[in-house]
C-alpha cells in the first residue's frame, strides 16, 4: 500500500500523491490510459515519480521542517505569491507534479535515463591547419520535463535550496 504524505512529515512517505488523488487529475484531464492501469503499477509509477523528484531537491525554496521526513515536502520559510506556503501541507502544484511525472512512468517512459553525453559528432572539420569542431551536448536533466518544472517555478528558490524571496517596496 502506498503511503502518501500528508504535509505531517511522514517518515515512511512514498509520495505526494495518492492513487485516489491521481485517477481524479487525470479524469479531469481526459487521461484515459492511466485508468487502464491496475492499482499495483499506478503504486509504482507514483513511486518512480518521487524518485524523480527528488532531483529537486537543492532547487526547493526554504527548508524541510522535519529532518527525518521521507520526502522534501512539507517545507517553511517558502513563500509563493506573496503568501507563506503552510508548512503543515504539501501543495497542490506539488502534487499535481507528481501525478504528471506518475503518468509518464505508467505509459513507460523511463524519468531518469542515462544521459546522452553526445556521440562526439563532428560538425566541422578542416584539414589545413586542422580545425574540429563537435556539436554541442544539449542534454540536460534539469530541463526535461519543461510542463513540470512550470508548475513548480514558484517553489523553487532564486539560487537553490535554502532560500526565500526578497522583494524591494
Amino acid at each position: 500500500m502506498l503511503i502518501t504524505e500528508t504535509g505531517a512529515g511522514l517518515a515512511d512517505a512514498e509520495s505526494y500523491a495518492s492513487v485516489a488523488a491521481a485517477d481524479a487529475r487525470c479524469a479531469s484531464l481526459g487521461l484515459t490510459a492511466w485508468a487502464a492501469l491496475a492499482e499495483v503499477d499506478k503504486e509504482i509509477a507514483l513511486r518512480k515519480a518521487m524518485v524523480f523528484m527528488a532531483t529537486y531537491r537543492t532547487r526547493w525554496a526554504g527548508r524541510r521542517v522535519y529532518q527525518r521526513q521521507a520526502l522534501d515536502w512539507p517545507r517553511y520559510n517558502v513563500v509563493v505569491d506573496g503568501f507563506i506556503v503552510p508548512s503543515t501541507s504539501v501543495p497542490m502544484d506539488v502534487v499535481n507534479a507528481c501525478i504528471d511525472l506518475a503518468v509518464r512512468a505508467g505509459r513507460g517512459e523511463d524519468l531518469l535515463p542515462d544521459l546522452d553525453t553526445g556521440s562526439n559528432a563532428i560538425k566541422k572539420d578542416k584539414t589545413g591547419p586542422l580545425e574540429t569542431e563537435y556539436f554541442q551536448n544539449t542534454t540536460d536533466a534539469r530541463e526535461r520535463f519543461v510542463a513540470v518544472d512550470a508548475l513548480l517555478a514558484p517553489y523553487f528558490g532564486s539560487s537553490g535550496g535554502n532560500s526565500i524571496r526578497v522583494v524591494r517596496a
